[in-house]
């Protein structure tokens, strides 16, 4: 998994700073370019995810009191970004003035730094089957698609994203400002592979073959029906699909060279690894800020609700635009109403509700 060295050392930017042929690697450049690049780029990241993110709270919250499995769902992929992109600020600090904030900051931050990253993660991969189950396997999904069984994978998948994080609140500690994972001598080798193997397998393999499976047997299953509203759903699909691999596959390459190169397979002071890992490393962070757009906004609830929100707050943003359709409705309708407007479960394949 990412590791603090990469995102918060303003000395060092490689995971294994303890190797020593590593070590002789002038940095002098890597370092200034990311005390510099990271920041820049944090700062966009933790405003538009902390934004759009609890606002999807906000609107699950605030809706109708009976949640479907939908709902659970993507509140829970929102309070994993949201945990995920409150460590930005300090990691951003951390790079600009090394780590200040004490042993006990340290693992807090860099324990909702990987809670929130694979939960995240995991919550992504729960809503690809929920979907599949809701459209490909409608009539399985009467009894499988429940609170109950929502609200017990919800748990789980906590359960899991904590457990894969507890090494690093275990490891992690500041040392000479630095805030960063210190292994026992018997597990110098063997556990940063470990982390980016897990970074590799159940942070990217194994979410990419189950969102690939399970979307494209719903792009299967749309084709085959007729719905009016099956263009605009292949749409979003893909949509999903093409971003999920376009933002974290060049980072999960890097972590793989970087093993590479902790085995001395390729050059050990190899400057174009470190200067695109910060390049992928913010560009595979600012999926986070997407995820409110293409999981929870594209939906024609979460739009009717942010359109209230706006008209209550700012009525006169809403003279002209893409608000005015609702204008009359919202002022006399209640933001639960629309909440509970969308959610409906047909034992039909060609429902497109859970997407739309």
């Amino acid at each position: 998994c990412p590791n603090n060295n990469e995102i918060g050392d303003p000395r060092v930017t490689t995971e294994f700073t303890y190797d020593e042929a590593a070590a002789i690697c002038d940095q002098v450049n890597i370092q200034a370019f990311g005390k510099v690049f990271l920041p820049a780029l944090y700062a966009p990241v933790f405003v538009l995810g902390l934004v759009g993110n609890i606002l999807v709270i906000f609107a699950i919250v605030k809706g109708s009191r009976q949640k479907s499995i939908t709902d659970i769902f993507l509140l829970n992929l929102a309070i994993s970004d949201l945990l995920f992109v409150i460590s930005l600020p300090f990691w951003a600090f951390y790079v600009m003035h090394g780590w200040t904030l004490g042993n006990i900051t340290c693992k807090i931050i860099s324990s909702l730094y990987y809670v929130g990253f694979f939960g995240g993660m995991f919550f992504i991969t729960v809503i690809s089957i929920d979907r599949y189950l809701a459209i490909v396997r409608a009539a399985f999904s009467l009894k499988a698609r429940t609170v109950s069984h929502g609200s017990l994978t919800t748990f789980g998948v906590w359960v899991v994203a904590i457990l894969v994080s507890v090494p690093q609140f275990v490891f992690t500690q500041e040392i000479e400002e630095q805030c960063t994972p210190r292994y026992p001598d018997d597990l110098k080798e063997i556990w940063p592979i470990f982390c980016n193997v897990a970074m590799n397998v159940l942070g990217f393999l194994i979410p990419a073959c189950v969102i690939s499976y399970c979307y494209f047997g719903i792009i299967r299953t749309l084709l085959s029906c007729k719905n009016h509203k099956k263009k605009r759903a292949i749409k979003l699909i893909l949509v999903v699909v093409i971003v999920f691999f376009l933002f974290w596959t060049p980072y999960n390459v890097l972590i793989f060279l970087e093993t590479l190169r902790h085995y001395k397979l390729i050059n050990q002071c190899h400057e174009f690894i470190d200067y695109a890992m910060h390049a992928t490393e913010t560009l595979a962070f600012s999926h986070c800020c997407l995820n409110p757009v293409i999981y929870a906004f594209a939906g024609e609830k979460f739009r009717k609700y942010l359109c209230h929100l706006f008209l209550k707050c700012c009525s006169f943003m809403c003279l002209y635009g893409p608000c005015r359709q609702y204008q009359a409705s919202s002022l006399t309708t209640t933001p639960e109403s629309m909440l509970s407007s969308n959610q409906t479960q047909n034992t039909s394949d060609q429902d497109t509700s859970v997407l739309l």
